[in-house]
């Protein structure tokens, strides 16, 4: 698990590969992560937009934005926390992805970037 603390708003990933969904013969490798956020702030939050950046180790890069976070964009008081797992595909074996999420402070409206630390996505065969 990595973990990135940005401004009170602590952001942890854990990663798995997926062998039931993915194809190494035909270069279809899939992740899934899930994601803590979590508000260790003094103020409420809302999470309105996520950036990401996916980098397979065939020298591809991908970048992903988009309202919210599998379709939610939670609202997070002082001490909560919000979990949710989503997914991605590589073309190789390893890969790795980090970004921002775009948060607002409920009680003012002021925006703020909050980091996604970066991690890595690795079938587990390449460890050997």
């Amino acid at each position: 698990m990595v973990t990135a603390i940005t401004a009170g708003i602590k952001v942890s990933v854990e990663t798995n590969y997926q062998p039931e969904y993915s194809s190494p013969a035909q270069y279809h490798y899939v992740f899934t992560y899930k994601i803590t956020i979590e508000n260790d702030g003094d103020y409420t939050i809302k999470l309105h937009r996520r950036h990401w950046f996916i980098h397979d180790a065939n020298n591809t890069v991908r970048e992903v934005e988009g309202e919210g976070v599998v379709g939610q964009q939670p609202i997070l008081e002082p001490g909560e926390k919000h979990q949710y797992v989503s997914g991605c595909n590589l073309r190789s074996g390893y890969g790795k992805m980090y970004g921002t999420y775009l948060m607002e402070k409920v009680v003012d409206g002021k925006q703020f970037e909050v980091a996604i630390p970066e991690f890595t996505m690795v079938v587990p065969y390449l460890f050997n």
